[in-house]
């Protein structure tokens, strides 16, 4: 984004203005505007902008405008365009809700050329909504009440600050009628109208939310139901400028408010406000009148300003704090779907439990379920025996070569079952454990009564656990992603803004690794370009009623799926054992002649730059294009997931009584946060990296240097709670 896209908006905006030409059509100028705006805001060239917006009106989605219309965008990713989008609906708001108040003003008769520039000139909703204030129908207030009793007049005069006390008090006599009963309530009266006229003057409103953002701090106290011994113990006593206050603090602190366990209030320097309010307004006026005007303004800034800009100083936070937490969410969400999958093993699910046991699912090397079991490992009944047998011959039956273990409840206890059961085997029996968020979520759904109807609830939940080993991507897209327990505070943030991220995360992951249209279950073709809930159950039922596809042009059979619908989802989909290698790959049906002339030729090898100029303009092709098809024919099939680190598996268990400062341990990253990392070192409970121990150089979030199911070989242990299980560690 530009630096000086304000100053740039304002700027362009204002020639839009002066160039405006009657009888242009409305629409037209608009666009023009928007477009301008959008190159202003973005920083993408205004032709790239152009052909963003033309595509996205013409019903194109993102992960396609990002793979396949490279030329067109400037090569902008699904993150620049996401932005886009949020940037371009912003703005759409911001320039519909401009031509609304202009409007509403100019019906009441109010709109002047200065008004109108200044309208058009405003850079934000807010700015917008200062500038209307003043002419915005508002209920009944003290100010309209004294309007309404003819006292306006008294209140010029007064903000004229050329009386004296005994002239504005004669004048005040001669409003003295109806409800108006004595001079002194002319007086107040009049005072009420000003301290509204000062509230709602914009530039006051401006300074006053400047001094609060720079300057003003969040002060926290107990509230009526605080424990002392609690989660908000810290918070007891805290003091913090809100510019620097990090989200995940202060959502803390809303919710520690909600819960009746704090109480914060903003503290800022009001008298310099005041002091600044009597030296540029006040001590030049002439009458001796001029107190009861400072005590006007007086009022109108402390009940009636400052409280408006308050609530809105916490909504900024609030909305900053989402943002930021929603923001993380998106990162381990990405991190926690691109996983590599496990394949070549049998796995056998394992979710944990004490007294109604631990529940076993084996699926094949495909993922496919096998088998089912109960054994009871752990406290109460810690049937070691039992357990081992019923385990040892599902091993000898399907061949297993890898365990799943849930992270909940039992979790602990049963890494120590097959830990001491590996002591007695030749070959360990690998195991890993595995976030479970979302398994319970799964096995209780529609989607999962649906796909294994003949299995309780609790087998569902190991299978799921299981099978988010063997591919995590084709498991969790099967869960609302916000019951995946992947940050901190998801309740508490915006949860329309929270949805729609997670949303757009898990789509363009998708549809960046692919999905084999002859497997992938609906929820993971729900999430394919153009596809959607609706069209990902009809090609299942028309997979399931036909047989697989051998083709992509096949998909044009499915009912329902239309000419728009497979072009914005073909290139994502692949056939494994299609006709056509083509198939296989992320090369776009439309660019099929394309590459069947390379192939042809020969020429999917290394090509410079010289080359590939002469080669695309040959095809009919962008270089960009072309450098994708290449790459694609290089590598048909290739899952991006398969370059990372794949997950690490264990065969014993951590001790917490063993541990002591200094000891050295290993660990997998299973959730990260602003303030650090929580990583499973083999305990009841994941140790906390503090993102002052990642790195010897400063860092200013952790996802610079850790990324979720990241395996660290190495780490510290610099604290140790046994008491409350709690584990602090280093990276450095």
């Amino acid at each position: 984004m530009c630096n000086d896209a304000g100053a740039t908006f304002r700027r362009e905006e204002e020639e839009c203005t002066r160039g405006h030409v009657e009888g242009t059509d409305m629409m037209d100028n608009k666009t023009a505007h928007l477009e301008k705006t959008l190159a202003a805001r973005t920083g993408l060239k205004t032709v790239h902008v152009r052909n963003i917006l033309k595509l996205l009106e013409e019903g194109a989605t993102i992960p396609f405008i990002a793979r396949y219309r490279k030329e067109m965008t400037g090569s902008a990713s699904d993150e620049q365009l996401r932005e886009f989008d949020e940037v371009c609906r912003y703005s759409r708001k911001l320039l519909d809700r401009k031509e609304e108040i202009l409007r509403l003003i100019a019906e009441r008769g109010r709109l002047t050329a200065e008004v109108e520039t200044s309208v058009r000139g405003a850079e934000t909703l807010a700015e917008v909504e200062d500038i209307y204030r003043p002419y915005r129908e508002k209920k009944s207030t003290r100010a309209g009440q004294a309007t309404a009793r003819g006292l306006a007049p008294l209140a010029d005069a007064l903000e004229r600050g050329d009386l004296s006390l005994p002239e504005l008090a004669r004048l005040a006599e001669r409003y003295v009628r109806g409800e108006v009963g004595s001079a002194d309530d002319a007086i107040n009266g009049a005072r009420d109208i000003l301290a509204e006229r000062f509230s709602d003057d914009p530039r006051e409103r401006e300074i006053v939310r400047n001094q609060i953002r720079r300057n003003g701090r969040l002060l926290v106290k107990p509230g009526k139901g605080f424990n002392e011994s609690g989660g908000y113990a810290n918070y007891s006593r805290h003091s913090e400028r809100i510019a620097h206050i990090p989200s995940h603090r202060y959502l803390a602190i809303c919710r520690g408010v909600r819960e009746k366990q704090l109480s914060m209030k903003i503290d800022w320097d009001i008298e310099r406000v005041l002091s600044n309010i009597w030296s540029h307004r006040i001590q030049r006026k002439r009458g001796s009148a001029r107190e009861v005007l400072f005590e006007a303004y007086k009022d109108g800034l402390k009940r009636l300003l400052i409280p408006s800009i308050e609530r809105e100083v916490h909504a900024e936070l609030k909305e900053r704090s989402d943002r930021r937490a929603i923001g993380v969410f998106g990162k381990n969400l990405t991190q926690l779907l691109m996983t590599p999958p496990v394949t070549g093993r049998v796995i056998l699910g394992v979710d944990p439990a004490f007294r109604t046991g631990c529940k076993l699912a084996v699926i094949d090397e495909n993922g496919d379920y096998l088998d089912h079991a109960v054994i009871y490992p752990t406290p109460p009944r810690s049937e070691f025996d039992a357990s081992r047998e019923k385990v040892l011959d599902l091993v000898g039956r399907y061949g297993i070569n890898g365990v799943a273990i849930g992270n909940g409840t039992g979790s602990r206890e049963t890494q120590e079952f097959f830990a001491r059961l590996n002591l007695e085997l030749d070959k360990p029996l690998d195991y890993t454990v595995v976030f479970e968020a979302g398994a319970s979520v799964y096995s209780a759904s529609r989607l999962g009564q649906e796909e294994y109807p003949d299995l309780d609830v609790t087998i569902r939940g190991a299978i799921s656990i299981a099978q988010r080993l063997r591919d995590p991507m084709a498991a969790l897209v099967k869960i609302e992603p916000k019951a995946l327990g992947i940050g901190q505070y998801q309740h508490d943030v915006d949860q329309k803004m929270l949805e729609r991220k997670l949303h757009d995360t898990v789509e363009d992951l998708v549809n960046r690794v692919g999905v084999e249209v002859n497997s992938a279950s609906a929820s993971l073709l729900a999430y394919v370009a153009g596809v959607g809930p609706r069209l990902a159950r009809a090609i299942v039922e028309h997979r399931n009623r036909s047989g697989s596809f051998s083709g992509k042009k096949e998909l044009l059979k499915v009912k329902g799926l239309g000419a728009k619908a497979f072009e914005q989802c073909a290139g994502f989909l692949r056939i494994r054992n299609g006709v056509s290698v083509l198939d296989n790959t992320g090369v776009h049906p439309e660019s099929y002649p394309a590459a069947k002339k390379l192939l042809k030729n020969g020429g999917v090898g290394t090509v410079d730059t010289d080359g590939l100029e002469r080669m695309a303009a040959d095809l009919g092709l962008g270089i960009e294009t072309l450098m994708d098809i290449i790459r694609e024919l290089n590598k048909p099939g290739f899952d991006p997931r398969t370059e990372l680190p794949a997950i690490p598996f264990r065969n014993d268990v951590t001790d917490i009584n063993q541990l002591r400062v200094g000891s050295e341990v290993s660990g997998v990253v299973r959730s990260i946060v602003d303030f650090g990392a929580f990583v499973d070192i083999g305990l009841k409970n994941d140790g906390l990296v503090h993102i002052s121990k990642m790195s010897e150089s400063r860092i200013s979030h952790p996802l610079e240097v850790v990324s979720v199911n990241q395996y660290l070989p190495r780490l510290k242990v610099v604290s140790i709670d046994v008491e409350k299980n709690r584990i602090g560690l280093s990276m450095v």
